[in-house]
């Protein structure tokens, strides 16, 4: 099946960034047709996601997945932002495939963690984004070959931009009319 091959292909992928191996490239599709199925894969993690978690209250609305799914969504966004934010800082031609398809595979694995970890309980979730901080960091000292400090910041960035957009989101959304 396909899609074992794909997320077999990332894990080997990621296994050899942490490890420093050259051939990472070979285990990722970086094309706008990897980037596709990456966030393919990374969206029906997140559609299951809502429906695991809505089996206690039972499946919302159209609008309520929707909502949910854009929530589950701030991860990649938060990626992307730092991504070009760094890139930006650093004046740097870099593609940006080679760090946004490895990365989203990341994400989905840190959408299983999290959610799994907020069923034990409220302040272990941030082992899962420790946990993903350094895997960006990896990512961005493999890929981009950025200095421990440029990478440092870019994964401290996505992480807090990722918790910084899912608090104001909730601020905003329980804020009295």
């Amino acid at each position: 099946m396909r899609l074992w091959t794909v997320l077999r292909q990332a894990l080997a992928g990621w296994q050899m960034i942490l490890r420093g191996e050259p051939d990472w490239r070979t285990q990722f599709s970086l094309t706008p047709a990897g980037l596709a199925t990456a966030l393919s894969i990374y969206a029906f993690v997140a559609f299951l996601a809502v429906a695991i978690a809505a089996t206690s209250i039972g499946m919302p609305g159209a609008f309520g997945v929707l909502a949910a799914m854009v929530v589950l969504a701030l991860p990649v966004i938060a990626l992307a932002l730092s991504l070009l934010l760094t890139r930006n800082f650093l004046k740097s031609p870099a593609p940006l495939l080679p760090v946004l398809v490895p990365g989203i595979y990341a994400l989905t694995a840190f959408l299983l963690i999290e959610g799994l970890l907020a069923m034990i309980g409220g302040p272990i979730v941030m082992l899962a984004w420790i946990g993903i901080g350094y895997l960006l960091f990896r990512l961005a000292r493999h890929v981009q070959a950025w200095s421990r400090g440029i990478a440092a910041g870019f994964a401290v960035l996505t992480v807090l931009m990722l918790v910084a957009m899912r608090l104001a989101l909730y601020m905003v959304s329980t804020a009295p009319l």
